[in-house]
């Protein structure tokens, strides 16, 4: 019987083998196929050539070249190959004592080392970088959890999507959470770059984990989530404070999370809303896009003067086939090549009806290829809609 957990053994083929690795391992076969066929094409042309000419040193190109693609022991083999391929060279046209094959015999042995210690750094670089990334990738899944399909009478998609392609999570945030009568969402962009915004994130999502089920009312967990940014800025500036009194350095401690907090009844054809100096969401209707520009937007997470903060709780007509689409800044701030910003609205109204996943996958594409294939900042969206009751 199978551990819980653990993957089965797979022979090639299988999914572990999938079709970039094959296409890898194609692509280095031919490539090493042309770096042995160099070696013997030399050796040849060179034992073929008058006595003025001398070709063997074209050899080093071997391992060179083996070193950009392959690990040190293949390295070290063509290495050894090309030496072992002037050393005929020499036996044929002269002797192996000779002063000039002995000096290119030497020449190719010093730079096939060289290639194959350079090879070992490489791969050992590739495997130190794909450790980060299974890290990360492990970290998204811990702070980012992925959305279920369906929350109670909803329908979700999400998606997150890094400015670099080698990072897998940021200060972008979302979630969803189920009380008893409601789903209740969260998404949000924590101020800043780097570790300082990943830890915002992971504390905002983890006081949303923590109480949206427990809250009895959308301000109060509202209330609850500015209160935990609040905290985690005044132990910041007290370690700041610290750091000024020893070093003579000052540093900016402002943290803030700008946030919509949403909850949609089971029963009710309404959303209720939270803005929190994030930009307000769009809603498709029977083909039409609007932004809900009612919704006032209050102060970001953590900025608040007051305790508890002053919180706006607003509702709006949702109903069964509306699609509502949540975003962060870095949807509507990407730009394309002439600097111009990406019109969110005006790109769905293009195209539709949507479906959540649907809308999502449309978005991730076009965004991509209005901005060239690299965002600026992060971005994440998060689509819902109301499934008909005979569903």
């Amino acid at each position: 019987m199978r551990r819980k957990g653990a993957e089965p053994h797979v022979k090639d083929g299988g999914p572990r083998d999938d079709p970039a690795r094959r296409a890898t391992r194609v692509r280095h076969a031919w490539l090493l196929g042309a770096v042995l066929t160099l070696i013997a094409v030399i050796t040849v042309v060179d034992v073929l050539s008058p006595p003025e000419v001398h070709l063997g040193p074209l050899l080093v190109a071997a391992p060179a070249v083996t070193a950009s693609f392959a690990g040190p022991r293949l390295t070290g083999f063509v290495g050894a190959v090309a030496v072992l391929a002037q050393a005929a060279v020499a036996i044929a046209r002269t002797t192996l004592t000779d002063l000039n094959h002995t000096c290119q015999l030497v020449a190719l042995i010093l730079v096939s080392g060289l290639a194959t210690l350079f090879a070992f750094l490489r791969e050992r670089e590739e495997r130190h970088v794909a450790r980060l990334r299974s890290i990360a990738h492990t970290a998204q899944n811990v702070v980012l959890r992925p959305l279920p399909e369906r929350a109670g009478p909803l329908t979700l998609a999400s998606l997150y999507l890094a400015a670099q392609e080698e990072a897998h999570i940021g200060g972008d945030l979302y979630a969803a959470a189920r009380t008893a009568t409601a789903t209740r969402l969260l998404i949000g962009d924590a101020r800043g770059k780097g570790l300082d915004a990943v830890s915002e994130a992971s504390l905002v999502l983890g006081a949303f984990r923590v109480t949206a089920a427990r809250s009895a009312h959308l301000a109060h967990l509202v209330a609850h989530l500015d209160a935990a940014v609040g905290s985690a800025e005044h132990g910041a500036g007290l370690a700041v404070e610290a750091n000024r009194s020893s070093t003579g350095t000052v540093a900016s401690t402002e943290a803030f999370v700008t946030a919509l907090v949403a909850e949609v009844p089971d029963d009710e054809p309404v959303i209720h809303l939270v803005g929190c100096g994030h930009p307000p969401p769009l809603l498709l209707r029977n083909g039409d896009v609007r932004t809900l520009d009612g919704l006032e937007s209050g102060l970001p997470l953590g900025l608040s003067d007051t305790s508890p903060p002053r919180v706006t709780v607003q509702t709006f007509s949702f109903g069964s086939g509306d699609v509502l689409l949540l975003y962060t800044d870095g949807v509507i701030e990407a730009r394309d090549r002439g600097g111009n910003f990406y019109p969110l609205a005006d790109r769905l109204r293009a195209r539709g009806p949507y479906t959540p996943q649907a809308l999502v996958d449309h978005l991730k594409a076009d965004l991509q290829d209005f901005v060239g294939g690299r965002l600026g900042d992060d971005a994440a969206f998060l689509a819902l809609t109301r499934i008909p009751r005979h569903s």
